[in-house]
């Protein structure tokens, strides 16, 4: 790059794209404002956000550029082989996001559901390892989270932690589970006190702790089922 290109710092700050951007959210800026932040710097004699505007006009805005080719793109003064090249990226980049499918999500009926979606990866832990699953209103789960590793107590694994992550994904409930790595599931004093105080809390902020299982080799306890929820 030129050492005179004119670079985005160089435009007026209150019209600086990236700025308004951290300000106002990406979707506040213009088609122009975007494809200047990608740009990254102008020429010798033309600013990035009038390189940019130069470049929407030559394809009558973006439904035609979402189509250009390298060779399209390096015809047009002050866009070099680089910028073509970041330009075709960010385009195919949007449009696989644009093509992606929603990947179809594990639905929890009952607690063997729930079990059955932790126990492969935690049945064989050598360290006990404490698994939120986030779920939406459907019981679909939304995110798997493993919040704490070490021996359960009810002061470490702390009700913050767990619906942090609950209210950021916008979740409707959670089920918790941790594995004994002595295969055994027989609930500990711990294990209940945990229970009951991340119920506690749920209630408060309207977030339901719908189960909490514990994980053996095989096989589980549910301490909902157990009347402890």
């Amino acid at each position: 790059m030129s050492p005179t290109s004119i670079m985005i710092r160089d435009v007026p700050k209150e019209d600086r794209p990236r700025e308004r951007l951290v300000k106002y959210g990406a979707h506040n800026l213009s088609n122009q404002e975007l494809l200047a932040i990608l740009l990254g710097s102008g020429s010798k004699k033309e600013s990035v956000t009038s390189l940019a505007q130069h470049i929407l006009i030559h394809f009558e805005g973006i439904m035609l550029l979402k189509d250009a080719t390298i060779e399209e793109l390096t015809a047009i003064k002050g866009i070099g082989a680089a910028k073509a090249v970041l330009l075709l990226s960010a385009i195919e980049f949007g449009k696989r996001l644009q093509q992606m499918k929603p990947v179809e999500k594990y639905v929890i009926r009952s607690p063997e559901d729930g079990a059955d979606f932790v126990m492969e990866e935690m049945r064989d832990l050598k360290q006990e390892h404490f698994v939120c699953l986030f779920l939406n209103t459907k019981n679909q789960v939304l995110h798997r989270q493993t919040v704490f590793i070490g021996s359960l107590n009810a002061s470490i694994v702390h009700p913050r932690e767990v619906f942090k992550e609950a209210v950021k994904r916008s979740a409707a409930s959670i089920i918790c589970a941790h594995n004994h790595p002595s295969g055994d599931p027989s609930p500990s004093q711990e294990d209940i006190q945990v229970t009951q105080r991340l119920s506690e809390c749920g209630k408060m902020i309207g977030i339901e702790l719908l189960d909490h299982l514990v994980i053996g080799d095989r096989k589980f306890i549910s301490l909902k089922e157990k009347g402890y929820l």
